[in-house]
Parts: C-alpha cells; structure tokens; sequence
C-alpha cells in the first residue's frame, strides 16, 4: 500500500515526526541511507534547553516542546513496556554563569529579557550558585538558575519514537538511500528513487539533519542548510559532583553566531551513568571530521573554569558530529512553496533534540489540515530571512 507519507531520516527529528504523523492516521514509510540514530542524533548531549534562546519564534517552540516532554516519555514508557531501555529523561535544570566582570550585565539583561518572554530565569547570588553547585568556581560573577532545562538519553528517545511509530503502522528501512525524486506531470512530487527501488507516497518529508541541503539537491529544490560541526569530550565515571547543565554565558553568543571559525564554550553536565560531558566547540568545515587536539584543549582549559576540580579527571574518549545550521538560525518545519509534495522539517543545528517533538507535532497539524499549536509561518520556507537563499526551482 502507497504510504502517505515517506521521511528521509531516521534521526529524532525523523522518528518524532513518524510517531506523530501515525498518530495522526497517515500511513509512514522512514528511509536512512545509515542506521537509524547513527548521525547527529548519536553525537549531541540530549539537551532540552530554554536557557540558551532569547525571546522569539525559536523559544516559543522550545517552550512548546518542553511541554511536551514529560506527557511523551511517560507515554512511550506505557507503549514500550519496562524492558525498553530508560530515555534518562530528567529535568535536572541548567545553571548559566559569568566568568568575568565584563560578563555579568549582559547575562542578567538576557535573562530580563527571557523572564519577559515566559521563561523560569532565577538570578542567583554566588553563594545560592554554590549551593547548587559545591565545586562550582566561587569567582564567578552572575549566574542565573533555569529549573526548565532537562537532558534525555537521545539514542534512546531516537529508538523509543521510531519503536512507538513502529508500533502505529510505520515501515522503517535502513541501509536505503534516496537518489533522486518521482514527479507527476504537473511538476509534484509523489515519491522517491532510492538504492532499493522506488517508494511512492502522497509526500515527501526531508529529515535529514546536516545531509538535508544534500537531499534536496536529489530532489531539484536546492535547500541552504550546511554541517556545522561540534564535539564533546567524556571523562571516566566518577561520583557525581555536578547536578544541572552548567555552562559559561558565552555559549548563547555561540549558539548564535553564523561564524565559520571555531568558537568554543564551556558546557559541563553529568550523565546519568557518572560520566561527564565537556564542551562545546562550532565550527563550519564542511563534513571534515578529522580528530583536531587542539579544539579538544580549548574545551578541557575552558572547563577548569567553571569546575576546577576537572583538573584531576580522566578523559576516556571524545566524539563530534554535524549539527544542520541554517543561516537565519531557525529550522525549516512545512512545506516547500517550490515543489508540491516536498516537506521540511531541518535546520535545527544543536537544538534538534528538545525541539523534535515541538517540529513533529507541526508537522503533523499542517499535512492533516490541523491548527498547530505554534504558528508555523516563522519556520517556513517562504520567511523573509530566506528570501535571497532559497533558489526557484526550474
């Protein structure tokens, strides 16, 4: 049977988007040309943040999704049953702090700034700071509690969706990779050409993290996402001494930015399993993922200054990946106003897992004919921060 709708991508924002639309009544095919979870889904920290976004369209997603978080895991427990794998869904709150003098008042008037757009953003003295965080550096100079922060396991929420969306009906095929699109006489497009045969379907949707620009080339409807790379480094297990995602105030002005140099932060937070979590480095250099030391340094010095006693732990491994940039920084989530039939839902660079449920649920609202929650009209294609990147199609 002709499915409804075919996803290119079987990373979170793909699974997310598969559950949802099966529970919307559609019948879902999902291709990965890899493993499902394998790209940038199996190289993030799990982060679901509102700490790291000013007011605007993307928080009011974020503050979307959060909501959404708690009712999906618990639903995915029912579904999945105890023998499924724990998501380490946790709303452990993140702690943002100024290392220097010269960081605080911005950090206290992007806070002002947040609380204005509905967000927890509690300015805390330095010795509230260290109360939730004993080893914590004491010359800090600000710092601001966000109780909404949480992190999940995100290999295991990217199998626990596609498992649950598996359950509702959907096919999904790995080791399958789309080589070019099917189109009707009037121009639409009703299906794709892969490596194992053809799949028709009523829509396309183009899910697929940092290769998306790629895949819409395949498809003849260009798209301006670009690999913007990441990586983090992991200590040996040792008892936990760091509660929230802790991180340096510099990381929001890296989120940020549309540089192609390396910028690095510091971002620091402990894993269910006791390992701890170094970063964060961005760099636009293509799909170059060469080991560089010296990127792997910045990150080790930057951590010491927000937890010295790092200085003592043993960094075991360290892992990057390709975050999909957009250069407006938002993600395309609708339909492409170019190509009848072709859907995105992209762009996300590091934000794609605390926004995955939020993108799929519009998704699903506006290929069913639904009113979404968050009015869509931010993240579609036609947006006017677009308008000179996003090419015609023929």
């Amino acid at each position: 049977m002709t499915p409804d709708v075919v996803i290119i991508g079987a990373g979170i924002i793909g699974a997310a988007c598969a559950r949802s639309l099966v529970r919307a009544g559609l019948r879902v095919t999902v291709l990965d040309r890899n493993a499902a979870a394998s790209g940038t889904s199996a190289s993030g920290e799990g982060n679901l943040l509102v700490s790291d976004k000013g007011p605007g369209e993307e928080l009011r997603l974020a503050q979307y999704a959060s909501s959404l978080w708690p009712d999906t895991v618990a639903e995915l427990r029912r579904e999945l049953g105890a023998d499924f794998p724990s998501l380490e869904y946790e709303r452990k709150g993140g702690l943002v702090v100024a290392t220097t003098p010269a960081g605080r008042d911005p950090l206290l008037a992007f806070a002002e700034s947040q609380r204005g757009a509905g967000v927890d953003a509690r300015v805390l003295t330095v010795k509230q700071a260290l109360r939730l965080e004993p080893d914590l550096n004491p010359a800090i100079t600000a710092a601001i509690h966000y109780p909404e922060d949480a992190q999940v396991q995100p290999v295991a929420a990217t199998e626990a969706l596609l498992a649950s969306a598996r359950l509702g009906g959907a096919d999904v095929r790995v080791g399958v990779t789309v080589t070019g699109g099917i189109r009707a006489a009037d121009g639409a497009l009703v299906g794709v050409r892969t490596s194992a045969g053809d799949f028709s379907a009523g829509a396309v949707l183009n899910a697929a993290g940092p290769w998306s620009g790629e895949v819409s080339r395949s498809l003849d409807a260009s798209l301006p996402v670009r690999p913007r790379r990441g990586v983090v480094l992991v200590t040996t297990r040792m008892p936990h001494r760091i509660f929230h995602k802790v991180y340096d105030a510099d990381y929001v002005g890296a989120v940020g930015s549309g540089e192609a140099e390396l910028q690095t932060s510091s971002v620091v937070e402990s894993t269910a399993a006791g390992t701890v979590l170094i970063g964060s480095s961005r760099e636009q250099v293509g799909f170059d993922n060469r080991l560089r030391v010296s990127v792997l340094e910045e990150l080790a010095v930057k951590a010491l200054r927000l937890f010295p006693f790092l200085a003592g732990a043993s960094v075991m491994r360290s892992y990057g990946g390709f975050r999909p940039y957009m250069p407006d920084h938002l993600p395309v989530i609708g339909p492409d106003h170019r190509v009848p039939g072709l859907w995105h839902a992209t762009g996300h660079e590091g934000a794609g897992i605390g926004l995955s449920l939020a993108t799929a649920e519009l998704i699903a609202a506006q290929l069913t004919g639904g009113v979404p929650a968050v009015d869509p009209a931010s993240f579609l294609l036609t947006r006017p921060s677009l308008a000179a990147l996003v090419p015609e199609v023929a």
